[in-house]
């Protein structure tokens, strides 16, 4: 389910993304690191609502995270330090939320709870299992859309939990975030078409609100869907400014791979050149036996490491709410155990 469409009839699946500017409905999943994964179906139709057996997940105890509270604000005040030697301006620092996936879990149906209980504008459920994909994904956040030759992004940056909650860091971190996917997609439009229509637009959400802003361009004739996610990915909004600096900060702090989170979940549609992917933030993801979910921020010298601690709390607290099983203890997404 991408798009609001459910696609079945799987006709083949490559990581080529030249398939993109080919024909066909598409289902892409964009890991943050390895190969693409691109899976054209012949039967497309509007979703209707989830009949299957309902969503029953892990225990709300049973969640482990890869960076407990001192480890993460010992990234944050590291990144600080990086900042301070001229290294980057920005680096978005995340940890990885783990716990054992239930038996005959269904991903269609975690995609169900999640679109009942944390509702989003990109949501997307992929399950391709012959390719190890099973994904569920309650995005906010837009990557990449295009229509035509016309393209768009819509970064977020800057979390709070209430409308009048957001610090001078949050609207700094999502003007340096534009100014780089100003450059992104500077490098596949035509001279002069780049341009921001909106900027620190406020957006709720559930649980917490955010800043929006977007930057539309007008794709060069010999740019396609291979180009535009080359200048393009992994998305700045979840790796920082500038983008291959703060990469190799976030190798170095970042104790796991970040899979499919951070990466993009969406769909294409190749004979009418248009298409969505998502932001993979607010995602599910199996891998190894087990249900993962991701959640970080942006750190700028600014930044407060307790604070930034208690965001990744935040954006993770609905969601773990919908997909868990019985109460939590008390900060058990940051006292659980590496």
């Amino acid at each position: 389910m991408v798009g609001g469409r459910l696609a079945t009839g799987l006709r083949d699946v490559t990581a080529d993304l030249t398939a993109l500017d080919s024909s066909g409905f598409w289902a892409v999943v964009l890991p943050f690191e390895g190969a693409p994964v691109c899976a054209r179906f012949d039967d497309v139709r509007p979703a209707t609502p989830w009949r299957g057996r309902p969503w029953r997940g892990p225990a709300r105890d049973a969640w482990t995270t890869s960076l407990d509270a001192a480890a993460f604000t010992a990234g944050v005040d590291e990144i600080r330090r990086v900042i301070a030697a001229g290294g980057v301006y920005q680096v978005n620092l995340t940890r990885r939320l783990s716990a054992p996936l239930p038996p005959e879990a269904s991903i269609p149906a975690l995609g169900a709870a999640l679109a009942q209980g944390n509702p989003a504008p990109f949501s997307a459920v992929v399950q391709l299992p012959d390719q190890g994909v099973r994904v569920a994904s309650a995005s906010p956040e837009l990557f990449l859309a295009r229509r035509g030759p016309v393209v768009w992004s819509s970064p977020i940056k800057g979390t709070a939990a209430t409308a009048d909650g957001f610090l001078a860091k949050d609207a700094a971190e999502n003007v340096m975030i534009v100014d780089l996917v100003r450059n992104d997609l500077g490098r596949v439009c035509a001279s002069g078409s780049v341009e921001v229509p909106a900027l620190l637009g406020l957006e709720p959400h559930p649980g917490l609100f955010h800043l929006v802003s977007t930057v539309r361009g007008r794709l060069r004739p010999d740019a396609g869907w291979p180009e535009l996610v080359a200048a393009t990915f992994p998305p700045g909004s979840v790796t920082g400014a500038p983008k291959l600096a703060a990469l190799e900060v976030i190798d170095r702090l970042e104790p796991v791979p970040r899979g499919v989170y951070c990466g993009a979940v969406g769909w294409v549609d190749a004979d009418r050149a248009e298409g969505e992917l998502n932001v993979a933030i607010r995602t599910f993801w199996v891998e190894d036996g087990r249900l993962h979910l991701g959640t970080g921020g942006g750190i700028t010298w600014d930044s407060d490491p307790a604070g930034e601690w208690a965001e990744t709390e935040l954006k993770a607290a609905n969601l773990l709410a919908v997909v868990s099983e019985g109460p939590a203890r008390t900060g058990q997404a940051g006292t659980a155990a590496p």
